[in-house]
């Protein structure tokens, strides 16, 4: 049986039982989550688990920093630790629990570790400083038959961000010529990729995706008859306002990668010899 997302208890539990300190610090930024993700790994593996699980579980401990707390689960989906709420929520079974976008995070959680030891997931959570689900990002990793992790929330890029990646993806362009370009930017890895924010990359000439940061099997395929969920030919419209123009800027609706839901969204697109590059972010 399916549980829902955030039961009267659970959300109780995250919400109002949750360090009330944090509400008023700041928010962590992702370099602050990795420093204290792997603190937390380092510290398990060498004092082991029973040691660990008491550090994490103190509130008021080296563990639990601004809006940052370790959680461990087992391979069963049983919360082992949790800076956030402890008390209410070690010896929680949340193996078949999903997010708001009804992802099963800590299902994904244990599986990523297990293909990879080591993993990041990306899901929709309760944020305590605001009350608000937001995207979150947990930086998980396997060490022996438990999951630790670390999560930082994710806020919606800016136009701003947006237009800074889309600068820096027509410089490497321009700098290191389209088939690096390609490479770098179907990288769900890479600096191209991050969180909600992606490169596309369009020619001209043939209307096919030569690069899609959020789905790079799409490269190669038709992009000029893409429609949206409104069904307006989003790419058409670019490639045709690129016509007499170097840039320009297409509004449309659009999955976005980190909440699962369609949303409108605001694309900036240059073109740089015989492509179209483009850098899109969604609005409120």
């Amino acid at each position: 049986m399916k549980t829902p997302i955030l039961k009267p208890l659970l959300a109780v539990a995250l919400a109002g039982l949750a360090t009330q300190a944090a509400l008023a610090t700041d928010r962590a930024t992702p370099r602050e989550a990795r420093v204290l993700f792997e603190q937390a790994v380092k510290y398990m593996e060498a004092n082991g688990p029973e040691r660990a699980f008491a550090a994490f579980n103190d509130r008021n401990g080296q563990f639990v920093r601004k809006d940052l707390y370790v959680f461990v689960i087992d391979d069963k989906g049983v919360y082992q630790a949790s800076g956030a709420a402890p008390e209410a929520l070690v010896g929680l079974t949340v193996l078949n629990t999903t997010d708001a976008a009804g992802n099963p995070l800590f299902r994904e959680m244990i599986d990523t570790t297990r293909a990879t030891q080591e993993g990041t997931v990306r899901y929709m959570w309760l944020n305590r400083m605001t009350n608000k689900v937001e995207p979150k990002v947990s930086q998980v990793r396997k060490v022996g038959q438990y999951v630790v992790g670390v999560g930082y929330s994710a806020p919606r890029a800016s136009a701003d961000d947006a237009k800074a990646m889309l600068a820096r993806a027509v410089e490497l362009a321009r700098t290191e010529g389209p088939a690096e370009a390609i490479n770098a930017f179907n990288d769900r890895r890479g600096p191209f990729v991050r969180d909600d924010l992606y490169v596309f990359m369009v020619n001209l000439d043939s209307g096919r995706f030569e690069a899609m940061g959020m789905n790079p099997s799409l490269a190669d395929t038709d992009a000029r008859g893409l429609v949206d969920a409104e069904g307006h030919a989003l790419v058409a419209e670019m490639i045709d306002k690129l016509k007499n123009a170097d840039e320009a800027t297409v509004d449309y609706v659009w999955r976005n990668p980190v909440t699962n839901r369609v949303e409108k969204k605001r694309s900036y697109v240059r073109r740089e010899g015989g492509s179209l590059i483009g850098v899109g972010h969604y609005l409120e």
